[in-house]
C-alpha cells in the first residue's frame, strides 16, 4: 500500500509562544502582540500552496501545535479548517486537534475554538505536583490546571493530558499516586513522558553544572513498568511507547506518524512527508514569511528521500507502536527488499529473549522490549 492510499495529514505549526520555555532551544518566537489578520492571510497561502501538491486526498487530521496555538485567534482557526475542507476531502471522522496550555487565558478560548472546528483538545498539565510543576518551568499550578482541564472536557469530547514522571527524587508511591488521580479524570488519552535532558535547555545545563541529578535508569525503569500495569488495569493500555488510549481514543494525527503516512507541515518550522520528499519550511518567523512573499510557499527545502531512507523511517517509527510493523507492506511502499529491511539473526535473538515477537511478516516490539526500544532499533534495523 503506498502512503497516498492511506488518509493525509495536515499539521499547523503556530511559532508564537507566551512565554519562554525551559525545554525550548530556540524562543525568540516570544511575542506579546500579532498581527492575526496577516497572519491568517500567510498561513491560508502556505497551507494553498501544500494542497496544489497533494490534490485528491483524503484528510485522516489536522493538528494545530507549535509555541501557543491555542492563542491563535478561532476566526483564523476556522478559516483554515474551512480551507481545507475546499482543498480535500474530509474522512467522515476527521479528528481536528489543538495543542492547549492548562492556564484560565487559553482555557477561556475553548469553547471557542471547538466551536470553530477543533473537536480534540491535548492538555500539557506536565504534573499534578505545584513543586515538580515549579521544577518544570510551567506558569500554571494544579488548580488552574485542573480547571482548564474541566474547561476543554465541556468544550470537547475528545482530551488528552501530558504528564511528565521519573522527575528527580520522584518515588514510586509518588507518581503512583499521581497517576492513579490523572487516570480518574476519564480522559481517553494520555501521553506519559518520562523527563529526558536535552541539549541546549536549563535542564541540561543544571546538570552539567550538578544542580540537577536526574533519575536514575533502573529508578525510571520501575516506574515505567508501573505506568503499563496501572494503565492496562485502567483500560487505557499503551498503543505507543508513551502514548496511552481507551480502545477508539487513540491519536489519529500521531498515528499517522508512525505508520508513515503522508503529512503536510504548513507554517514556520513545520516540516512535513509528501510521496518521497521530505519537506521543510523556513523556522524563523520572519524569514518564512519573506519565502512566502517570494514564492507563494514558507518552503525552505524540498528533499528526496531514497528508498532505504524512507524504508529505515517507516521501521524506526513503525516499531514504537504496539501493533508493529507489516514488513510486507514497508516493502511493498518503498521498493526495497522484505529480507533487507531487518537484520534476521538479531530478530530471531532478540525474540528469544522475549523482546520481539515475529508472526509471518508482523514484527512487533514486546512491552518488555519498549524498555530497550533504541537498543533493539540499533540492533534489528538493516536499511
Amino acid at each position: 500500500m503506498t502512503a497516498a492510499a492511506h488518509p493525509l495529514a495536515l499539521y499547523v505549526h503556530w511559532p508564537f509562544c507566551v512565554s519562554k520555555c525551559p525545554y525550548c532551544d530556540f524562543n525568540s518566537h516570544v511575542r506579546d502582540n500579532v498581527d492575526q489578520a496577516a497572519w491568517r492571510q500567510a498561513l491560508l497561502a502556505d497551507l494553498a500552496h501544500e494542497a496544489s501538491l497533494t490534490p485528491g486526498r483524503t484528510l485522516g487530521s489536522i493538528f494545530f501545535g507549535g509555541g501557543t496555538p491555542s492563542l491563535m485567534e478561532p476566526a483564523t482557526v476556522a478559516a483554515l479548517i474551512e480551507a481545507a475542507s475546499r482543498h480535500w476531502t474530509f474522512a467522515g471522522d476527521i479528528e481536528i486537534s489543538m495543542e492547549a496550555n492548562p492556564n484560565s487565558a487559553e482555557a477561556a478560548r475553548f469553547a471557542d475554538v471547538a466551536a470553530a472546528g477543533v473537536n480534540r483538545l491535548s492538555l500539557g498539565l506536565q504534573a499534578l505536583d505545584d513543586a515538580a510543576l515549579r521544577f518544570l518551568g510551567r506558569a500554571h499550578d494544579v488548580r488552574e490546571g485542573l480547571a482548564a482541564l474541566d474547561a476543554a472536557q465541556r468544550a470537547v469530547s475528545r482530551v488528552s493530558i501530558d504528564l511528565i514522571y521519573a522527575r528527580p527524587d520522584q518515588r514510586e508511591a509518588d507518581w503512583s499516586t499521581e497517576l492513579a488521580q490523572a487516570l480518574s479524570f476519564g480522559t481517553g488519552h494520555l501521553s506519559l513522558y518520562q523527563l529526558t535532558i536535552e541539549p541546549g535547555t536549563r535542564f541540561e545545563t543544571d546538570v552539567r553544572l550538578g544542580a540537577m541529578t536526574p533519575a536514575d535508569p533502573d529508578h525510571a525503569a520501575t516506574l515505567y513498568e508501573l505506568t503499563q500495569a496501572m494503565t492496562e488495569a485502567a483500560g487505557r493500555p499503551a498503543y505507543e511507547v508513551s502514548n496511552h488510549a481507551a480502545p477508539g481514543a487513540e491519536s489519529r494525527h500521531n498515528l499517522a506518524y508512525w505508520r508513515y503516512a503522508d503529512y503536510a507541515g504548513v507554517g514556520p518550522g513545520a516540516h512535513g512527508r509528501r510521496g518521497a520528499l521530505a519537506t521543510t519550511r523556513h523556522r524563523k518567523p520572519e524569514n518564512w514569511l519573506g519565502a512566502l512573499d517570494r514564492n507563494g510557499h514558507g518552503l525552505q527545502e524540498e528533499r528526496p528521500l531514497g528508498a532505504e531512507e524512507r524504508a529505515g523511517e517507516a521501521l524506526m517509527m513503525g516499531l514504537r507502536l504496539a501493533e508493529g510493523v507489516d514488513l510486507a507492506d514497508i516493502a511493498a511502499r518503498t521498493g526495497v527488499a522484505e529480507e533487507a529491511l531487518v537484520d534476521e539473526a538479531a530478530v530471531a535473538r532478540l525474540a528469544g529473549h522475549g523482546l520481539l515477537v515475529r508472526d509471518g511478516s508482523r514484527l512487533t516490539v514486546t512491552p518488555q522490549g519498549m524498555l530497550l526500544l533504541d537498543g533493539i532499533l540499533g540492533e534489528i534495523v538493516a536499511v
